[in-house]
């Protein structure tokens, strides 16, 4: 399926591993450039003495140490470094090591930073005060003294991040900024042929004969969009092969009834009436279907066409043969449709309307995107729970409406079948005040 040098029909798999690979080769190669150009962090160094001066005077000088008073000391195991340490400063502040206590925290891992030991004398004590003050520490530490009144001062680097971790952190966003149009650009591609499924399947339903799918892209949506157009195609055909067998029937059940018409004459009065309404039962019952089957079988032409002057014709013929239908005026409404089928779609709600509700009334509103057409009645409306099934092909809503009254059953299915012809639909709902209200929502 692919062609040699088509780029565009390169495997979905493929160009997702490459721009993956390509976001990770970006954000590490600016990673090594952070490594290579960066300066090494200077490491601060915390002497003894700095430590003691700011237990003197309660505060470090240059507020590069916090301290704070604590109730209570954690248990703090013992370390030669920390012994060491408590003895210098205990030399510094003139007081027994033994309540002075030092602390390392583990480093990420797990494991105790390492300290420059040159420092540190290996023979204790030291030799003077002095020497003791210019013992240093570096790195992460905490410090516990206890003052004469028995509380305990914790003493411990300010914490404040050093301009390094933020140039780090900074490289990091800037890495991910640069990383980031990549992976939308991935994203949006990946997802933009999921959304035009989405958008056939849901024309397909409204429309069976919409537009197939473009065959572009990854060689897997091309495949995909293929099976798609595959699939709608027999889907059309399965239907209009349906619908050509029931009209088919349908007109050449004609034939017969007319011979069967022909016998009755001589048949007697009695038997004759009932079975010349039969007749004209069957006959009704056959114009509605070859009426629905071309309604919901035939592709339907469009062209512009004002829906409000369309229905008042309707309206205005009903009228004129003293129906109670009545039209609330307003502005046209331009829609592009099929003339003849949204007229009978109209006449099929009026005369529902009309024949169950004893009056109708249409109204318009086009605010929006669509445009809705609205047919009400003032008669006793339907059970809830046959408004599910009014649309179903030959239901008859028995309770609500009079048999002897009641139509073949497609009207309304035969309307909803237009209607989503058009890209709309129809909902059917009785009216808080009474009645059945029947709305058409199509696109402006």
């Amino acid at each position: 399926m692919n062609r040699a040098g088509d780029t565009s029909r390169s495997p979905l798999f493929l160009r997702i591993f490459l721009v993956m690979l390509l976001c990770v080769g970006v954000a590490q190669s600016m990673n090594l450039v952070l490594v290579m150009a960066a300066e090494t962090p200077e490491q601060k160094l915390y002497s003894i003495g700095q430590i003691a001066d700011a237990l003197h005077g309660g505060r470090a000088p240059d507020e590069t140490l916090r301290l704070s008073r604590v109730t209570r000391v954690p248990s703090v195991l013992s370390n030669p470094r920390g012994e060491r340490l408590s003895v210098a400063l205990g030399m510094a502040l003139r007081i027994d090591p033994a309540r002075i206590r030092f602390n390392f925290p583990s480093g990420i891992l797990g494991r105790e930073p390492v300290y420059e030991r040159s420092s540190l004398p290996k023979a204790l004590p030291f030799a003077s005060a002095e020497a003791a003050r210019s013992v240093y520490v570096f790195g992460a530490f905490r410090v516990w003294v206890q003052g004469a009144d028995g509380g305990w001062i914790q003493v411990e680097p300010d914490g404040a991040v050093e301009p390094w971790r933020w140039f780090g952190v900074l490289w990091l966003i800037t890495s991910v900024l640069a990383v980031a149009p990549f992976a939308w650009a991935l994203a949006r591609r990946t997802a933009k042929p999921f959304g035009a499924f989405a958008a056939a399947a849901e024309r397909l339903g409204r429309n069976p004969h919409t537009r197939p799918l473009a065959l572009s892209g990854p060689s897997e949506i091309v495949e995909a969009a293929a099976a798609f157009n595959q699939m709608q195609a027999r889907l059309n055909r399965y239907v209009d092969d349906r619908t050509t067998v029931i009209g088919a029937l349908a007109h050449d059940l004609r034939t017969p009834l007319m011979r069967m018409a022909l016998r009755l004459e001589s048949a007697p009065d009695p038997v004759r009436r009932a079975c010349e309404g039969d007749i004209r039962d069957m006959q009704a019952l056959i114009t509605s279907t070859v009426a629905y089957v071309r309604e919901t079988g035939q592709p339907a032409t469009r062209r512009p066409l004002d829906l409000r002057s369309l229905a008042e014709t309707v309206t205005d013929d009903l009228s004129d043969r003293g129906e109670p239908v009545t039209m609330e005026p307003g502005e046209p409404v331009v829609i592009e449709g099929d003339s003849a089928a949204l007229k009978a779609m109209v006449t099929n709600l009026v005369s529902n309307a009309l024949k169950y509700g004893g009056s109708a009334h249409v109204s318009f509103d086009a605010n929006g995107d669509d445009v809705r057409l609205e047919v009400r009645d003032h008669g006793p409306g339907i059970p809830d729970g046959d408004i599910d099934h009014v649309f179903e092909p030959f239901f008859r809503g028995e309770r609500s409406r009079n048999r002897d009254t009641g139509g073949i059953g497609l009207g309304l299915a035969s309307a909803r079948a237009v209607a989503r012809a058009h890209g709309g639909d129809i909902l059917v709902e009785n009216a808080p005040g009474g009645g059945l209200r029947a709305r058409v929502t199509l696109p402006g």
